[in-house]
């Protein structure tokens, strides 16, 4: 069984046991990463291996696919580097869709993919903070510059920028408005971004950077306050997806349904851009 770790990484070992315990609680509740539980996977229900930030987006569509055609996927969530470490050992996915287009990129140079797949959304950030925070939210963060300078920042959450494209992403919004240096000594890194999300909404810190896909759903916007930060403040986050060569004719099917209008229109929603080209199902 493969399975994505719990791992968080702190500056400070005083907060370490208290960010085990709440994502152990909160991966089980809102934001749970569905892993295959066997190896070997039923031929008409393929594993899917998929960025955390679109958690939300595909639970959708896949359910829409299911009534549409009859069809099941099984997908795990988790970060993208972490996947295709595990697609390199062997694991049975048969489609994966990453957070930008370098992990793909990757292992399509490896042959781990029929080709180099396409884009099919691209990715969005924000700064959040949870309801009761007192940092004050803007697009351009001042108020987060502000917050550090009076001394007030003590706990900050981003996704793992070493393997999870939306924590690089964050890195570099921090370094563009020249507060990385401040912020990394609060930070808390997510070991994916869904998980940078929980402790965002959690009250275990004070704010984050998290994908923008995250803070629309309803469980995050009732906990927590966002701003969308603007796109030129960090390399496009291209998200792409590949099929494998073992794919089957139902993973096959849903790649194309990723790319139909249907589906489309469910990651609009949840505040991706869009390619400009897509498929027109039959």
């Amino acid at each position: 069984m493969f399975s994505t770790s719990l791992s968080v990484f702190t500056h400070g070992e005083r907060f370490k046991s208290q960010c085990y315990a709440i994502a152990f609680t909160l991966v089980l509740g809102l934001l749970s990463v569905i892993l295959p539980t066997h190896v070997a996977q039923a031929a008409d229900t393929p594993a899917i291996a998929a960025a955390a930030n679109i958690k939300f987006a595909l639970d959708d569509i896949a359910k829409n696919f299911k009534q549409q055609t009859g069809l099941s996927v099984r997908i795990s969530y988790g970060s993208s580097g972490n996947f295709i470490t595990q697609i390199q050992h062997g694991a049975p996915f048969e489609m994966m869709l990453s957070a930008d287009e370098f992990y793909i990129e990757q292992l399509h140079k490896a042959g781990y993919t029929q080709d180099a797949g396409v884009i099919y959304a691209i990715g969005r950030l924000a700064l959040a903070a949870p309801k009761q925070s007192p940092l004050i939210l803007d697009a351009e963060l001042v108020g987060l510059e502000q917050f550090i300078r009076d001394g007030k920042l003590k706990r900050f959450a981003i996704a793992n920028p070493d393997h999870a494209p939306y924590g690089e992403r964050a890195r570099e919004v921090l370094k563009a408005k020249g507060l990385w240096d401040a912020v990394q000594p609060k930070l808390i890194f997510g070991e994916n971004a869904s998980q940078a999300a929980q402790f965002t909404i959690s009250g275990s810190t004070q704010g984050g950077i998290v994908p923008l896909s995250l803070v629309l759903a309803p469980q995050f916007t009732q906990l927590a306050n966002h701003v969308v930060i603007p796109d030129n403040l960090y390399q496009p986050l291209n998200q792409r997806m590949a099929l494998m060569p073992n794919a089957s004719e139902t993973a096959t099917r849903f790649y194309q349904y990723m790319q139909s209008p249907q589906a489309q229109k469910v990651l609009s929603e949840f505040g991706f851009n869009l390619p400009k080209t897509t498929v027109k199902l039959d």
